[in-house]
């Protein structure tokens, strides 16, 4: 049977760098914000879905979605982000259904909006990668040039951290170095490869 991993993180928490470490030791990485583009891709369902619920201004000239007048729009109104969550969720959980129907040992859902989303409920596993706020917005100003105004404002829109960790059934911490996160990560590795040889699992 496949064991399912939902990981999931802050932004600025490592989650990416967490994420590959799972594709070098052989686990299938079904990358989230992958699908968030692509089944709203010209020509998809989705995008069709928007210009239809949204109005046509949302389309570019090259027939794309129109991504940051929508995050103008969305990040202001959150009645109109679940009107565009209602669009692409469902058709997000699919492709990754689809992908992950595979027979591969180990599934991993790499999803910053695994906790939004409500998919953590359908993982064997829920690994977050944690680091504390303050460590969030140090790294989002030295690494993304952001101001701490845009760094609080991003982390305002995410779920909070708390929230985050209480999904958790393994968390990593991230506050260290890189090499002590990837012990950390290579730890967690051994025990998901356990776990995938004695799981009986809910898909």
């Amino acid at each position: 049977m496949t064991l399912h991993v939902g990981l999931s993180g802050g932004i600025a928490s490592g989650k990416s760098t967490v994420s590959q470490r799972f594709t070098q030791a052989g686990f299938l990485v079904i990358d989230y914000d992958l699908l968030a583009r692509e089944v709203v891709a010209p020509g998809s369902v989705g995008l069709d879905y928007i210009q239809r619920e949204f109005g046509p201004e949302f389309i570019n000239s090259e027939g794309q979605l129109d991504r940051a007048r929508m995050g103008t729009l969305v990040f202001a109104d959150k009645a109109a982000l679940q009107r565009l969550e209602a669009i692409t969720h469902p058709l997000i959980r699919e492709a990754a259904a689809a992908l992950s129907a595979t027979g591969a040992n180990v599934v991993v859902h790499d999803n910053p909006l695994l906790i939004e989303m409500g998919t953590y409920r359908d993982m064997d596993v829920v690994v977050i990668v944690d680091v504390a706020v303050e460590v969030q917005i140090e790294r989002m100003i030295t690494n993304r040039s952001m101001t701490e105004v845009e760094a609080r404002n991003r982390l305002n829109n995410q779920v909070s951290r708390a929230e985050r960790i209480s999904r958790a059934d393994i968390i990593i911490d991230n506050s260290g170095d890189l090499d002590m996160l990837a012990r950390s990560v290579d730890s967690v590795i051994d025990q998901l490869n356990v776990l995938a040889a004695n799981e009986t699992s809910r898909f």
